[in-house]
């Protein structure tokens, strides 16, 4: 037995899934301000192992331009630099002995471009998503129908609040994609 209840819920909950990967991904492009999600993808080898650098290392934003990585353990200080070089984020590390810094370089008017145009990609594939959860919900409501779980009315009131659901994390997307590019933007 199918429950319209459990489809919006279900469907609710994917949606706010897709909205939240799209912040995390967003937060890993630089819009020329340091940001600490940017270093997210650095692994740096710990005692032989693969770690993210968050786990080995603090850090923090002294500055606008600016981020700080600070070891826990000094001597993991060359693992994290070659870390971050080798995360191919187009940043440069410098090592001072005690901390790594990594000033952010201003971004030129065509890499902003760029930018912006990978932040509407990013959010068109996140849109992409949302529209398959509303095909998923939209399927699981006809199934339900087709075994007589509701009528037809019940059937019609449960796309309607589907779509509902859809239109409203189209729209959220749409102001989390227009305010990175007006980050990039103005840098």
């Amino acid at each position: 037995m199918v429950n319209a209840n459990e489809i919006i819920d279900n469907a609710k909950s994917k949606m706010k899934k897709t909205e939240d990967s799209l912040h995390q991904e967003l937060g890993t492009i630089r819009a020329g301000r340091a940001n600490a999600s940017l270093l997210n993808p650095v692994l740096v080898e710990y005692y032989g192992a693969q770690v993210p650098l968050n786990q080995v290392a603090s850090i923090s934003i002294p500055e606008a331009r600016m981020i700080l990585v600070s070891p826990y353990d000094v001597s993991a200080l060359s693992a994290i630099e070659r870390g971050i070089q080798e995360a191919d984020l187009g940043i440069n590390p410098m090592n001072d002995g005690e901390a790594v810094r990594i000033v952010i370089p201003q971004l030129t008017e065509e890499r902003r471009k760029e930018l912006a145009k990978k932040v509407k990609s990013v959010g068109e594939d996140t849109k992409i998503a949302t529209r398959n959860v509303r095909r998923d919900a939209m399927e699981a409501a006809k199934k339900g129908n087709k075994n007589d779980d509701f009528t037809d009315d019940e059937l019609h009131g449960l796309e309607d609040d589907i779509q509902k659901l859809t239109d409203k994390s189209i729209k959220v997307i749409d102001e989390i994609v227009s305010e990175k590019d007006k980050e990039i933007m103005n840098g």
